[in-house]
């Protein structure tokens, strides 16, 4: 079974915030700080890794991120303060 991440990025404390779900959470990390794909992360420089969850399997993980996706900005806020509350980039943790 492969293993599944559901991850948020924020461009700063308190900043825009973007959920995804992913298979390799480094590279899919790395391609948001390196701006390597156009989009929603790289318009608002979303590059933090501020919290993310394993799954060992796929249907789990993308109902995590749906059901993420689908709170409002005040739940995902309070879901990083309780994890990450002095805001780190969690980057430097997963590339060791």
């Amino acid at each position: 079974m492969k293993t599944m991440w559901v991850y948020i990025l924020a461009s700063k404390r308190n900043g825009t915030i973007y959920t995804g779900v992913t298979n390799d959470l480094v590279r899919r990390v790395y391609e948001h700080r390196t701006h390597a794909i156009k989009g929603f992360t790289q318009k608002y420089n979303v590059t933090m890794l501020m919290h993310f969850e394993q799954f060992d399997d796929p249907e789990n993980a993308i109902k995590r991120e749906k059901n993420i996706k689908g709170w409002p900005r005040k739940w995902k806020l309070e879901l990083i303060e309780k994890e990450n509350p002095q805001w780190l980039d969690l980057w430097p943790e997963i590339v060791k």
